[in-house]
């Protein structure tokens, strides 16, 4: 069967657009039967390390946006009920602004991308779209922003994903494939207001690898390395918690291609402790893995995180993968521009379904709590574009951009969507904290 032209794959999406109008992405109403988004949570920590789930749940307290950052599932299940599409991408699953940031290339270049791929399972791409938008209103309204700059930045977000996919549905599909978003391109394109955040985000990234962190995560102990204990949310753990003997690193080892196998067998594991991290994620097993290269200027720290079903899979059907560490290791892969060259997964001899990745690799992410308006607003374009590329890599951009349009119609509905779906958040915070105060769920505040 011959392949459809790139006219005939965005002539597929106008009519899709014609059958499913933007109008109908915009705005949001729960429905009188929707989910309770606290009986969500609540089975979500049924497969959690019970000691970690009142850390989660204090962490998802602070504020409407650290609750939306561990609402994934929540969310998930109030999109399903939206109309979609039916143009479907590499989903990353939990596409909201903190999920973006810098990290380095193996080429040691700089890139903006998505940084986490837990949920990430195939479907509609407005799903992420979605998630983001509402992720800036969120986070602008956590700031103090006015009603304005919010719906602004969730629009500009839009706008910037439509504009980008554009570009993508027009470039030969390797030419696609081998883009990034690179710091030597945003330097150019990120407005004079937003730049110094960005620069100091850029400066921080350029140092924050293991060498940096060694010094902050470990100390020597009778003349070995250790990772500190700073418990609960670093400690050293029974190996029922760690779950990542021998046998399980040696299944990862051949997860990696055969010159990375050659770069892991030249070090030696010292150490393994529990690092709690995230919102979302907290609960399931997640490790901070010390090895030695023999030198004391030659650590390595891998990242072992537990890998349980995407929450959309509920409402997508089951993933093709039967171990969720090899799910997220493929989406993580269709989606970065370049990804960490030590991505591997495994499975623990507890039967829990683990990736592996390296723990710092200078990650720099959105902290909040410095942006102006200017800087969020930037920061969600720049979201917009490192998801429109991933998109565009996983899926049609053709399609999508036929969808799309050369108008602001979408940019308008999902800029109305994600304020009513902040709203939708605030009233669901304040269920979640009522049910903190009256004891249903338990919640450790201050870590």
């Amino acid at each position: 069967m011959a392949l459809r032209t790139p006219d005939e794959r965005m002539r597929a999406g106008v009519e899709a657009r014609r059958h499913v109008p933007p109008d109908l992405h915009a705005g949001w109403t729960a429905a009188p039967d929707r989910p309770d988004p606290i009986g969500l949570l609540e089975s979500q920590a049924t497969t959690r390390i019970p000691e970690l789930v009142p850390v989660r749940y204090g962490r998802m307290l602070v504020s409407p946006f650290t609750f939306f950052r561990g609402a994934a599932l929540p969310m998930a299940a109030d999109l399903a009920a939206t109309p979609t599409t039916g143009v479907e991408v590499q989903l990353g699953g939990d596409a909201h602004l903190s999920n973006f940031g810098l990290f380095a290339s193996p080429e040691r270049n700089l890139l903006f991308d998505m940084n986490d791929f837990d949920e990430t399972l195939p479907g509609p791409w407005e799903w992420d779209l979605k998630r983001l938008a509402a992720s800036l209103v969120v986070a602008a309204r956590d700031r103090g922003f006015d009603k304005h700059d919010a719906r602004h930045a969730a629009r500009a977000a839009a706008g910037s994903y439509r504009t980008r996919m554009a570009e993508y549905a027009g470039m030969r599909a390797i030419d696609v494939y081998y883009s990034r978003v690179d710091v030597s391109g945003i330097a150019t394109y990120v407005d004079k207001r937003a730049r110094p955040y960005l620069e100091e985000t850029v400066r921080e990234a350029a140092h924050h690898d293991t060498v940096h962190e060694l010094p902050k995560l470990t100390e020597l102990v009778d003349g070995r390395r250790r990772i500190i204990d700073v418990p609960p949310t670093i400690y050293h753990p029974t190996w029922a918690d760690a779950d990542v003997p021998t046998d399980a690193l040696a299944a990862y080892r051949l997860t990696l291609q055969e010159d990375r196998r050659v770069l892991f067998d030249r070090y030696e594991l010292v150490d393994i402790a529990v690092k709690v991290v995230g919102v979302g994620s907290v609960g399931l097993a997640a490790l901070a893995v010390l090895f030695g290269g023999g030198h004391p200027d030659d650590p390595l720290l891998l990242q072992v995180k537990e890998a349980e079903a995407s929450v959309l899979e509920r409402f997508l059907g089951p993933s093709e993968y039967t171990n969720h560490g090899e799910r997220v290791v493929a989406g993580q892969r269709r989606l970065q521009a370049a990804s960490d060259v030590l991505l591997g997964w495994s499975q623990g001899r507890l039967g829990r379904h683990i990736y592996i990745r390296q723990l710092q690799d200078q990650k720099g992410s959105a902290v909040i709590a410095a942006m102006s308006h200017d800087d969020l607003e930037t920061w969600g374009e720049l979201c917009g574009w490192a998801l429109a590329r991933g998109h565009a890599r996983s899926g049609d951009p053709a399609a999508i951009a036929g969808y799309l349009g050369d108008d602001e119609e979408v940019d308008e509905a999902l800029g109305a969507f994600a304020e009513a779906y902040a709203d939708q958040t605030d009233r669901d915070h304040a269920a979640f904290a009522a049910a903190v105060r009256s004891g249903r769920l338990p919640a450790e505040t201050g870590v």
